[in-house]
């Protein structure tokens, strides 16, 4: 599991100027917290964890001493400046469920054979104990065909006892759908064939 440190942010201090000194601001809160703590992060390390983790990653947040098991709960990016403002933790408490999402990414997709695949769904929203989080689902769309589609309920998550999922069982995740080819290549067919006859 990736670890974080963090610091105490002194609320005085604005949220702006601490972002261009190379911050990162956020907080971390909990049912076990008396109260959630403003949090202040270096920059270059929140990149790091996030290359690796997203929304529903799991992290060792160390904040003065003191080790947090954390759930990635909301990450603010700025699309302007492509970088994050702000991120959120929740402090998790082994025993009791918490909601998160597990992002969903689609593998081999260089292996089908025809069709276009239509993502409709990124990620899937659950309830699960800490030691059961799920941070992504791999979807292995290689064998589907044209006209395919793969909803909530065909992917492993729904099958996992442990968890229990807030998305709609019956939404569709992926469907495969026929390459609709430009005028450009109708036009080199109609000419092929016309040579055929």
């Amino acid at each position: 599991m990736n670890t974080l440190k963090a610091e105490r942010r002194d609320m005085s201090i604005k949220a702006k100027k601490l972002r261009r000194e190379g911050f990162v601001t956020g907080c971390i809160f909990g049912r076990e917290m008396k109260e959630s703590i403003p949090l202040k992060m270096e920059k270059s390390a929140v990149e790091r964890l996030l290359k690796e983790e997203g929304k529903g990653g799991q992290v060792m947040l160390e904040v003065e001493g003191q080790t947090y098991d954390a759930l990635i709960k909301e990450v603010d990016y700025n699309p302007l400046k492509g970088q994050v403002d702000e991120i959120d933790f929740q402090a998790l408490v082994s025993g009791e469920k918490v909601h998160s999402v597990a992002e969903i990414h689609l593998v081999n997709l260089d292996k089908l054979v025809a069709g276009v695949p239509q993502q409709m769904l990124h990620e899937v929203a659950f309830k699960a104990l800490p030691s059961a989080l799920v941070e992504k689902i791999e979807l292995d769309v290689g064998d589907l065909k044209v006209g395919d589609t793969i909803r909530v309920k065909d992917l492993d998550i729904a099958k996992d006892k442990d968890v229990d999922l807030s998305t709609d069982l019956e939404a569709t995740v992926v469907t495969i759908t026929e390459v609709h080819a430009s005028a450009a290549d109708v036009g080199e067919e109609t000419d092929e064939e016309a040579a055929a006859e």
